[in-house]
């Protein structure tokens, strides 16, 4: 039971002093960081599927039609 409460208050102690959290402006640049990489990388698999979808869609078409 000691060293449950041991791994507890250490766990504490290492959040509340060990650390770094980051500022309000460094945690808004980090968001849209990340909503842009997305944002493209959505883009881009969207465009994959488009052309692939397409692709299959010429194939069969010329290959049973």
């Amino acid at each position: 039971m000691n060293k449950i409460a041991n791994y507890f208050r250490e766990s504490i102690k290492e959040l509340t002093e060990k650390v770094t959290w980051p500022t309000w402006p460094q945690l808004q640049q980090s968001t849209m960081i990340v909503l842009a990489a997305t944002i493209v990388i959505t883009l881009i698999v969207l465009a994959m599927d488009f052309a692939t979808g397409n692709v299959f869609k010429l194939a069969y078409n010329t290959l049973f039609k």
